[in-house]
């Protein structure tokens, strides 16, 4: 039986097909030179996104799978389960359809894998004007990752730019001596598939707020540590608004955090399983779509 690729790059996306389609040139523009897929978790969006994702996998220079799940509101959780379900990477490498990786991202992440930990990544958060202007030739240039190009489309200078600069050894320091906690972000975090299964995924009790940094706390009670590459890897996250977000998902997140904080909870009480039995099998709803491009 043939293996798996080394990393599948799971990618959230919900209706903003412009973003994406700039996070998909980025992730052509990979110079890792093991074996990775894009896995695409669409969380209802309209057929334009579809569309862009079928146009662009016949250039793309690996796999595409696609998962859409009909809109029913904020569902993250629910549709990176059932990206992980239709994964096949060793290593699970989450990401936003707004977030533009830097060339070296892949291969940062699956070098400094190891078992029992996590790898937890930083971004750069761009403001609208500076997000409008990006083409595609700005990103197979690498230009949106340099500081002199960011300040002349408009970014404000700041210290921010400085973690731009940082190299090989300086990243891996600073790395470690920062004070930021090792939680799991969302837009640039990875982990072994396996250890992904063994907490049961996403807990799809949540939807907004800190959904992400739940699934890491439950990685950490089954012994799964989080390490940072915060300054080694550093996608630039274009703007967009919040529409999606309603009253008291906060709120109702913070509670079921504090809930599996305070219990140790490592196995998610509502979660993959629905989507991926115990033999490797699928099993996906009704009215989800899924489709692969080699």
């Amino acid at each position: 039986m043939q293996s798996g690729p080394d990393v599948s790059v799971i990618i959230s996306t919900y209706n903003a097909p412009r973003w994406l389609e700039l996070v998909l040139e980025g992730y052509f523009c990979q110079a890792f030179t093991g074996s990775f897929e894009l896995v695409i978790a669409d969380d209802g969006s309209t057929e334009e996104t579809a569309r862009l994702i079928d146009r662009m996998s016949s250039r793309s220079p690996v796999p595409i799978r696609y998962i859409w799940q009909p809109d029913e509101g904020f569902q993250k959780c629910r549709i990176l389960n059932k990206a992980i379900a239709v994964s096949c990477g060793q290593l699970l490498l989450f990401t936003d359809g707004d977030c533009i990786p830097q060339s070296t991202m892949v291969a940062i992440h699956h070098s400094r894998a190891e078992p029992g930990w996590f790898l937890t990544g930083g971004y750069l958060k761009l403001p609208r004007a500076v997000s409008e202007t990006i083409s595609v030739s700005d990103i197979k240039a690498g230009h949106v990752f340099q500081p002199w190009w960011l300040i002349h489309h408009g970014f404000r200078p700041s210290g921010k730019l400085l973690k731009l600069m940082l190299r090989q050894p300086w990243d891996r320091l600073a790395n470690q001596i920062t004070p930021t906690k090792r939680t799991w972000n969302g837009h640039n975090s990875s982990c072994h598939r396996d250890d992904a299964i063994a907490i049961n995924g996403f807990n799809e009790e949540m939807q907004y707020g800190g959904e992400d940094v739940e699934f890491g706390c439950r990685l950490n009670h089954f012994g799964v540590r989080g390490r940072h590459i915060r300054f080694s890897t550093i996608p630039v996250h274009l703007h967009h608004e919040h529409s999606y977000v309603k009253a008291g998902m906060r709120e109702r997140n913070a509670q079921i955090r504090e809930q599996t904080i305070h219990s140790r909870l490592q196995y998610s009480p509502l979660g993959l399983q629905q989507w991926l039995r115990e033999d490797g099998a699928l099993s996906l709803a009704k009215h989800d779509r899924c489709w692969y491009r080699n």
